[in-house]
């Protein structure tokens, strides 16, 4: 189970682990959107030359408007990834994490160790909200009033933007947010992320990133996705849509959906490794813990008929 406890997206080791089984392949090991926004095929790219500041500027700003920030805060990185594991080289330690959560968060500051809100001192707080796996969400007057550096990892908010603290982030106040392009987008593959802070804490991004952090084809597809204000809006509306119907069928085989992010469910059950081996070998890859082995979390399908193959595989 250890390589699709580590994250998701392991469909190569499922396949080579599994065989082809009912092929194609169903991924539901990740928290991103099955229906990506679709790239124009006249998107121009020049691969030629290497990426213009003025391109990088008004990705910057195009982000800015989507995510409420002040465009001097905001700060495009080559994936938020890189950008988490970064914040130890720019931010005080040492740091304590909100548990449940994302691994890295664990490996940032060298080791930063998991607590309950109430624990939190005046230590750097790291925080996902919502918080992955089980989509739980917490309150801004709560996270605001950590007295250390807050830093919040808010890689599924585009879906729940009323979450976001973004609009908050000021030079006087200790709060770092990061967003994630790939996942509401759908367009993981392009690894582009965002950090949004104080001016100050920008230049320390900024120094340790170097001339063009992020490529060409980064660039152009943020800028036009983040100005695409029909799609987002129509994404916004499909997506707790689609996750009501995953509720459905869940639970209809007795399983009961958590969370309250539209881009995954988790369930808790004794038989979850059972679970994840009888989707397994009908060619439906979901994400196991290793951590709690009764948990499995399932991406949403992207159409009835992948709801429907989910259906049939659960029964």
């Amino acid at each position: 189970m250890t390589r699709w406890t580590w994250h998701g997206g392991g469909l190569a080791a499922a396949r080579a682990h599994f065989g082809e089984g009912d092929a194609p392949w169903l991924d539901l090991s990740t928290g991103i959107n099955p229906n990506p926004w679709p790239v124009p095929a006249d998107l121009a790219i020049d691969w030629q030359a290497l990426p213009d500041e003025a391109g990088l500027a008004a990705l910057e700003r195009a982000a800015a408007d989507h995510f409420g920030a002040d465009p001097q805060h905001v700060c495009a990185l080559p994936g938020t990834e890189i950008g988490l594991r970064m914040a130890g080289d720019v931010l005080p330690g040492p740091a304590v994490h909100l548990a449940p959560t994302y691994r890295t968060h664990g490996d940032m500051f060298g080791g930063s160790r998991p607590v309950t809100l109430a624990e939190a001192g005046d230590e750097t707080l790291i925080v996902a909200n919502p918080r992955n796996p089980d989509g739980a969400t917490y309150a801004a007057d709560d996270l605001l009033a950590h007295r250390g550096w807050l830093v919040i990892d808010e890689a599924f908010a585009d879906g729940s933007p009323e979450l976001s603290l973004a609009d908050r982030v000021a030079d006087d106040r200790r709060l770092v947010i990061f967003r994630s392009f790939g996942k509401f987008f759908g367009l993981a593959g392009l690894r582009l992320g965002f950090v949004i802070a104080p001016r100050a804490v920008i230049a320390r991004f900024r120094a340790r990133l170097g001339a063009w952090p992020v490529a060409a084809a980064g660039i152009a597809i943020g800028t036009a996705a983040y100005r695409d204000d029909a799609w987002i809006t129509a994404s916004r509306a499909d997506l707790p849509c689609r996750a009501a119907a995953l509720d459905t069928v869940l639970a209809r085989h007795g399983l009961a959906a958590r969370g309250n992010c539209p881009l995954f469910r988790l369930v808790e059950t004794d038989q979850a490794e059972a679970l994840f081996e009888r989707l397994a070998r009908r060619a439906i890859l979901t994400r196991p813990f290793d951590y709690d082995p009764r948990w499995l979390r399932l991406g949403l399908p992207g159409n009835d008929a992948d709801l429907a193959r989910l259906d049939t595989a659960l029964g």
